[in-house]
């Protein structure tokens, strides 16, 4: 059966563009947000505003949730009030936040004893893929479910693999983490050496983002990078909780990881000058410190 009523839950600078483009793609759409002004745009779009997560549940075949952190997530599913006190047996629960794989599988099991079914559906991309419609989705749960749900997630995103049974979405996104933060490493390097040494930082990423060292963050963040634009699109705080996430896993897993633990270290640096809600390109300005350029 096809769905078309969706609900959003987590309107922030991810999920804000993610149900934008659930509703400009026509699904019927029910939102809520704790801070509601976040809402307001959608509203003036044509989106219904719920009063709880319950109320955005008992409205919606298929219920989005996207907050920040474990803790913001069984709040919004489980607690009082909840997706779980309004979604019909039958209905999908799909979460793109970044949170414990433990956490995922415990959201599962509870919903899953009410006869709703759930993915968890961590994202990538940043904002641009969030705003264009093309993120990549790992998405960890039964692949029926899955299957159901895949059309109206081809309306967020480009990329959309089932990475394995629930709790693997989580997996996949902290190993895209460790990825994406040692390539954000690489890049800053790479701009702090070439500032050192005399040469334009802007024209060593033009062609060194089209050869084989290319990557997301060269071309997207190394940009904002070397003009001093650390606006965020993923805001340091969020992704040192997610490096945390990281390092849980590593250590439970006993697996090193000195690359992901020496990024942390970097972001540790700007988080004690005020820094948390600067976009993550900033880590340029970690080794800035380090080279003793600023104060």
């Amino acid at each position: 059966m096809t769905i078309r009523r969706v609900g959003f839950i987590g309107l922030g600078i991810m999920g804000g563009p993610m149900a934008a483009n659930l509703l400009a793609a026509g699904y019927e759409l029910t939102v809520w947000n704790r801070t509601a002004a976040k809402a307001e745009p959608l509203a003036a779009a044509g989106a219904r505003v719920a009063g709880s997560p319950a109320e955005v549940a008992a409205a919606s075949e298929l219920t989005f949730t996207c907050v920040t952190a474990s803790a913001d997530v069984e709040a919004v599913v489980l607690g009082r009030g909840g997706v779980i006190d309004g979604a019909a047996p039958g209905s999908i629960v799909v979460d793109c936040s970044t949170i414990a794989p433990a956490t995922a599988r415990k959201v599962h099991a509870q919903l899953a004893e009410r006869g709703v079914a759930a993915l968890d559906a961590p994202v990538s991309g940043g904002d641009v893929g969030a705003k264009a419609g093309t993120l990549a989705i790992m998405v960890g749960g039964d692949a029926e479910t899955f299957e159901r749900a895949l059309p109206v997630l081809r309306a967020i995103g480009k990329t959309i693999v089932h990475v394995g049974p629930p709790g693997a979405g989580q997996v996949v996104k902290l190993c895209n983490q460790v990825a994406g933060g040692l390539n954000l490493l690489a890049m800053a390097e790479a701009i702090s050496l070439c500032r050192r040494s005399g040469v334009d930082p802007a024209k060593m990423l033009e062609v060194v983002s089209a050869g084989a060292a290319g990557s997301w963050m060269l071309q997207h963040l190394g940009p904002r990078a070397v003009a001093g634009d650390f606006a965020p699109g993923f805001m340091v705080d969020l992704m040192q909780k997610d490096l945390g996430l990281v390092l849980d896993a590593a250590h439970e897993t006993h697996t090193p990881l000195p690359g992901s633990a020496l990024v942390r270290q970097l972001f540790e640096m700007l988080q004690a000058r005020g820094r948390g809600r600067d976009g993550t390109q900033a880590i340029v300005e970690a080794l800035a410190l380090l080279a003793g350029e600023t104060g």
